[in-house]
């Protein structure tokens, strides 16, 4: 066993996204600054930002209608959509100067124009989209969102999800042309191979096995390498814990008061990958229905064309499951674990409130491959059982805590950034959007935990990121511009161009 010792500037636990993007920040910011990252697998960006354990939608809220509530009056809460919207501009804008700067290429590698679109069945909920679209296409971030009740037009947007579909229901959907496909998986690597070149000191097959705070206020890691099984220790004045699921232990690991009264519950999504060519190539968008009464947000039902390896593919899901694993290479003990002396109240209340979620993902755990099929048929009503496959996709922890609002033991669907009070640590924890919004979450991290050098940082900010410090809901103009050049920049408005004449040729085929 040997006793290695190391120091260094930052520490960054995790090669998923969110360390990706925080890397990559802190090294345009402050070039001098040593970085050293610990990933457990032997490559980056396989939990939860791999291509095939994320949707990839690129959200934006263009789609998602779990971001627009109906208050109890029947007007829109439209606020959540306008945040994550803001958000996603701030990634799309982060990554086209990565792109122009020369630091990642080939940015149809990981990013594609694709139609988002909303699509409902029903009375009740035609008349909640028609709502949405009204209330979001005045506002100057879903502009170009369209709206049509009309089975012609539906038949030439979705001609896949309307061939043989029975005409005695209702049927609406709203489309945006602007909407993209993300290779997060992808990204991960590209900006891991671009943190290498800027001499990252990157260690795959290192497990961190615990997180303490030294008298002379730096944090002491010990990390096992899972090569050779020596363990390491290695200090750093800032730790940022990015481990996906594996957040939470080293989040109580740290001993941080902020980290208290904190839970987690695993939530595994399955989905259906379609293997026939012909199918694939009939539809063209990100189609996102509504969730089913009972079912966590995060189960809203999509179609979604997917881009992976440059290549044109079809998902359908996600179908929920259960495993008390909170990575997919996780352990089966990982929840029990979890549950220490200050949380196991907010856990013990939480087990309570969602006994409902409990039996809705035992019922999903239960669904055969032909009861599935079943709920694809919603979406595609001749769709095939040989045609389509199971994947498992990423584990995801959604955190739970107490909260004003909701009470003790409150289940959380969005994600959560936890940072100790002087700014020494911070760990991100929870589920979607997360990958759509690194670059936002991730500046707000740099906030919190460097103000002293904000003032310093800014002006290298702004010019990563234009609309920094300001809300383009606010200034159309501006949004217009950044949209002219990141959409340029990231090859956007070509790819669309190509793609809305080939799927014209194919309604007309």
């Amino acid at each position: 066993m040997s006793n290695i010792e190391t120091k260094t500037d930052v520490i960054l636990i995790g090669a998923g996204i969110m360390s990706a993007t925080l890397g990559t920040l802190l090294k345009e910011l402050v070039p001098e600054w040593n970085i050293t990252v610990f990933e457990k697998l032997d490559k980056p960006g396989e939990e939860s930002s791999h291509e095939l354990n994320n949707a990839g939608t690129g959200h934006a809220a263009l789609c998602e209608l779990n971001y627009t509530v109906e208050k109890p009056d029947g007007t829109l809460d439209i606020k959540k959509a306008i945040n994550v919207n803001e958000q996603f501009q701030v990634s799309k804008q982060f990554w086209a100067y990565l792109v122009k700067n020369n630091l990642i290429q080939n940015p149809q590698d990981f990013i594609m124009p694709l139609p988002h679109m909303s699509m409902v069945q029903g009375e009740k909920d035609v008349e909640f989209l028609k709502k949405r679209f009204e209330a979001l296409s005045k506002n100057p971030l879903f502009q170009g969102m369209e709206y049509t009740e009309d089975p012609e037009k539906l038949l030439e947007w979705i001609p896949l999800i309307m061939k043989d579909r029975p005409s005695n229901e209702p049927i609406a959907a709203t489309k945006v042309d602007a909407g993209t496909d993300v290779n997060f998986g992808n990204l991960t690597r590209m900006l891991f191979d671009h943190l290498k070149n800027k001499n990252v000191n990157i260690n795959y097959n290192h497990s961190v096995k615990d997180v303490k705070r030294t008298s002379d206020g730096l944090w002491d890691l010990k990390v096992k390498d899972l090569n050779s099984g020596s363990v390491e220790h290695h200090k750093a004045k800032f730790v940022f814990i990015g481990g996906g699921g594996g957040s939470l232990h080293l989040l109580q690991k740290s001993g941080i008061p902020e980290g208290r009264h904190i839970g987690g519950f695993p939530v595994s999504g399955i989905f259906m990958v379609c293997n026939n060519p012909e199918v694939i190539e009939k539809h063209h968008a990100k189609v996102y229905g509504k969730a089913k009464v009972g079912a966590p947000p995060m189960s809203v039902p999509h179609l979604d064309t997917r881009y992976i390896n440059n290549k044109k593919s079809l998902l359908f899901g996600p179908f929920a499951g259960f495993s008390p694993k909170f990575l997919k290479t996780g352990s089966n003990m990982d929840l029990i674990t979890s549950i220490k002396h200050d949380n196991l109240l907010t856990m013990l209340a939480a087990g309570v409130k969602e006994i409902p979620l409990t039996k809705y993902l035992i019922q999903q755990v239960m669904l055969s491959k032909e009861q599935r099929m079943e709920e694809l048929r919603e979406f595609i009503p001749n769709a095939k059982s040989e045609d389509w496959d199971l994947i498992v996709a990423g584990q995801r922890v959604q955190v739970i805590k107490d909260t004003e609002a909701g009470g003790k033991g409150t289940l959380q669907f969005g994600t959560e950034v936890i940072t100790a009070a002087d700014g020494s640590i911070a760990a991100l924890l929870g589920a979607s959007p997360g990958a759509s919004t690194a670059v936002h979450v991730m500046l707000e991290i740099i906030k919190k935990c460097f103000p002293q050098q904000m003032l310093e940082w800014e002006p290298k900010i702004k010019d990563m990121i234009p609309s920094y410090g300001l809300s383009l809901m606010e200034h159309p103009d501006l949004l217009a511009k950044i949209n002219a050049s990141t959409g340029e920049a990231l090859g956007l408005i070509e790819k669309q161009e190509k793609a809305e004449k080939k799927q014209k040729e194919l309604v007309l085929s």
